[in-house]
Formats: C-alpha cells, sequence, structure tokens
C-alpha cells in the first residue's frame, strides 16, 4: 500500500438532509475523519484470493476510506495487514433472509430481546473469544481500531440478550444504507441467527439497502447469503454509503420477527 501524502485528495461525504445528532432512540450518526493518508489501489488489481494490497494501519481514516471502497482488513498470522475486496461479494438482500421453522421456534419460545450499541466491546470481545482459531483474527489490535470506529458513530453492535445476560450478537462498520458485518457469536444456541435477523429488520426499518457479510458460508447461505458480482456491488455501496441511515438502538423482543 503506497502512503499518500496528498491529504487533500480524500473522499468527501456528501451531506443530504439529516437527522438531528441526538435523535433519541437511534444510533449516533457518523462522525467526520480526515482524509486516509493512503492510497488504496482499485478493485480490478486484486489476485484470485481478492487481496487489493498490504500493509497501511488501522487509524479510523484509513478504515472508512477503505469500507467506503468497498475493501475491509483481514489479518493473517506471520503477514503485513492485508486488504481485500473478494469477487463475488457475500451479501444478504434485506428482503431475502431465511428463517427456518427451527429458528421460527426459537424467535418464539427463547424468550430474548435486542438492542443496538448498548455492549459494543463486548460484543467484540464475544467474537474474539467464541469461535476457537476461526476468531483469532479478531486481535486486541483489530479490537481497539473498531471501539475506535464505533465511538465515532462508523461502527455499530447489535446484541442478543437473555434476561441480563449477552448470548449473541453482531458487530460490523455501516457506511450509510450498507451494514458491513465484521464478525457474530453465540453463548446460546440460535443467538447469532438471532442476531443477524434482527440486524436485517432494524437496517431495512432504518432504509438500508444491504446487509454485507464479505464471504458466503455454508452458515450464512442458510440464512439466505448469496454471491454478488463485486461491481453490481460496488455499484450499490456508492448510491448508498452516503445516505443518512440511523438504527434504533432500543431494546426489542425477538419473537416480533414471527
Amino acid at each position: 500500500m503506497e502512503r499518500d501524502e496528498r491529504t487533500d485528495r480524500g473522499p468527501r461525504r456528501r451531506l443530504g438532509r439529516r437527522l438531528p445528532p441526538d435523535a433519541p432512540g437511534l444510533a449516533a450518526a457518523p462522525k467526520p475523519v480526515p482524509p486516509s493518508a493512503w492510497m488504496f489501489p482499485g478493485p480490478n488489481g486484486t489476485d484470485d484470493d481478492g487481496v487489493v494490497g498490504v500493509g497501511a494501519d488501522l487509524s479510523p481514516a484509513t478504515l472508512v476510506d477503505a469500507y467506503r471502497r468497498g475493501i475491509f482488513p483481514w489479518p493473517h498470522p506471520d503477514v503485513p495487514l492485508p486488504w481485500f475486496s473478494p469477487d463475488p461479494r457475500g451479501v444478504i438482500e434485506l428482503d431475502g433472509l431465511h428463517i427456518s421453522r427451527s429458528l421460527q421456534r426459537t424467535l418464539r419460545r427463547c424468550g430474548w430481546s435486542t438492542t443496538v450499541d448498548a455492549a459494543f466491546d463486548e460484543v467484540v470481545a464475544g467474537c474474539a473469544s467464541g469461535r476457537g482459531d476461526a476468531g483469532t483474527w479478531i486481535t486486541a489490535t483489530m479490537g481497539g481500531a473498531y471501539s475506535r470506529l464505533h465511538a465515532l458513530g462508523w461502527a455499530h453492535s447489535l446484541e442478543v440478550w437473555d434476561g441480563e445476560r449477552l448470548v449473541g450478537g453482531i458487530y460490523g462498520v455501516q457506511l450509510g444504507g450498507v451494514f458491513t458485518g465484521e464478525s457474530m457469536f453465540h453463548r446460546e444456541s440460535d443467538a447469532s441467527k438471532v442476531a443477524l435477523v434482527d440486524l436485517a429488520a432494524r437496517l431495512r426499518s432504518a432504509g438500508g439497502r444491504l446487509l454485507d457479510v464479505q464471504l458466503t458460508t455454508g452458515h450464512l447461505r442458510s440464512l439466505g447469503a448469496t454471491d454478488m458480482p463485486r461491481g453490481r456491488f460496488l455499484e450499490i455501496l456508492a448510491a448508498a454509503r452516503d445516505l443518512d441511515v440511523r438504527l434504533a438502538t432500543g431494546e426489542r423482543p425477538v419473537d416480533r420477527h414471527l
């Protein structure tokens, strides 16, 4: 990754009509960040794994610039920090989420509730520790970087509660109408699925366009994830990344999804 010394060439956010910054019951509006000091290559130069480049840093300015371009970091052991823009891209259309019969039973019987941004650091910690080797890429450095993004209103979490016990959740980065899910976890069966269902519903209600899951897996496909050509994903992102979409944060019972 090349360092861009011309820091005045960074992206400018187009601001339209905005909700009041202290709108009750809504997630915080993202605060402006300075232009990135790094210049990311375009996605057409990626390798077969979708790697755009390596290096750079995890400052808020770098991360916001990367996500605006459809690029995300994914640390790998013993190599400089790689940045990815995969083709195809794993996505969940907000009206295409699949709720199986077994998940319907969980929603009906569990008695759980959800919130947004009530326990961001705890959700990140749960994602880092709750998945064995699969969660080890969420290092303390990575967790701290997303915590800083959260403080600036760019990263959000959704929590699943059994009473006052955190049983699952998901966190990610939101660019206007596109939410990029970074990781999710569960301490009770189906709790991560419930988190995804609830996040999609809140994003849809807020006027969002797409839930980005980066790469599809069998688990995500069972919930409705599909592969979208990178070019189409980037078109949607460009059209939606400056929309004023704010997630509702209040506690809600999960059986409302039935």
